[in-house]
């Protein structure tokens, strides 16, 4: 059963200074996808052989619980989504999938598992990868780190040069680190290096430009909590990091073109939070701050760019139920 409507809503833009906010307002369509579970949430998507693919948990709650399970989506026309999977471990919360495609062709969830009863118990990562039409899923089984075990969560990882990498937080020592890891079967992965990042780093993105640089966009708990954006040449061992002036909740971006990043993220404000689009520099200076309706417990996007559209997912409980939104920007539209 497909539960959808549209609402037509108007984005409101803050811009730098001499701009107009007037001649940049724009109405777009914004669909509610899903909301059958009591929570649904953090999605992320993707685009594989033709076919969109989401990502979200479904619980009762946004934690703690040990309902959380992932749901696995796919549409062809981004209107009619159908269910092709559920992850689920039995009395463990799953959380938090984010998707990409290996090197071989098959699409692969990592997530987090985990017990939480004031704080982590027990967390570590598995995975699960489809088969190479999509179509069906194998069990979650446990990623292996070669680090001592802490309680560790790969957040995303992003494939380059048949080589993948993501950011592992963990809690270690009484101090929350950020590190990043490689693996070439997305089972196993390997220690390559220390963030200098301090303030509790956690979620990070990792995107590369053209030229195989990497930049790691990471969310920060402590101190004054603003984000960091931080990059490095290959082979990704020596790191600069600029401070953002926004505190950060689910970040995920993309390169919109070799000048542009567009993130997609939370925004906290004293009148609640808000999922929100920020088009920046490559510093990640903000020039453009889009919001799509949305409040209370909100974010975790997932965004693909296809046929000169943004496609972005996020969740929000605006609307009291928590549930799934799908959007689609023209591009054109980000620039204005």
């Amino acid at each position: 059963m497909k539960t959808s409507f549209l609402l037509l809503i108007v984005i409101f833009l803050q811009l730098t200074p001499g701009f107009s906010n007037e001649s940049l307002k724009d109405s777009l369509e914004v669909e509610k996808i899903w909301d059958k579970a009591p929570h649904n949430a953090f999605p992320d998507m993707i685009r594989f052989k033709g076919d969109f693919y989401i990502a979200l948990r479904e619980g009762n709650n946004h934690m703690p619980d040990k309902s959380g399970a992932i749901r696995i989506l796919k549409s062809k026309d981004g209107e009619d989504w159908q269910s092709v999977a559920l992850l689920e471990e039995e009395d463990r919360d799953v959380r938090e999938a984010r998707l990409s495609i290996t090197p071989e062709g098959r699409i692969m969830v990592l997530t987090a598992v985990g017990v939480y009863d004031d704080g982590y118990k027990i967390l570590y990562p598995m995975v699960s990868f489809s088969d190479t039409k999509g179509e069906g899923f194998s069990s979650l089984e446990k990623a292996s780190i070669d680090m001592e075990p802490s309680l560790d969560w790969i957040w995303s990882l992003t494939w380059h040069n048949n080589i993948g990498y993501g950011i592992v937080y963990r809690n270690y020592n009484a101090a929350r680190e950020v590190h990043l890891l490689k693996t070439t079967d997305g089972i196993n992965f390997n220690h390559v290096a220390q963030l200098p990042i301090d303030g509790g780093p956690n979620e990070s993105t990792i995107r590369f430009d053209e030229n195989g640089k990497m930049y790691v966009l990471v969310r920060r708990e402590d101190g004054d909590k603003m984000g960091v954006l931080a990059k490095s040449e290959a082979p990704y061992t020596d790191w600069t990091t600029k401070k953002l002036t926004k505190r950060l909740g689910g970040p995920n971006f993309l390169f919109l073109d070799k000048n542009t990043l567009v993130m997609g993220t939370r925004d906290y404000r004293k009148t609640g939070a808000k999922t929100v689009i920020y088009l920046t520099d490559l510093e990640g200076n903000i020039n453009k701050t889009m919001e799509v309706p949305s409040g209370g417990d909100t974010s975790y996007p997932g965004m693909v760019i296809y046929k000169k559209k943004l496609w972005f997912v996020y969740y929000s409980s605006h609307e009291e139920k928590t549930s799934i939104y799908l959007t689609k920007i023209p591009i054109k539209d980000l620039y204005k």
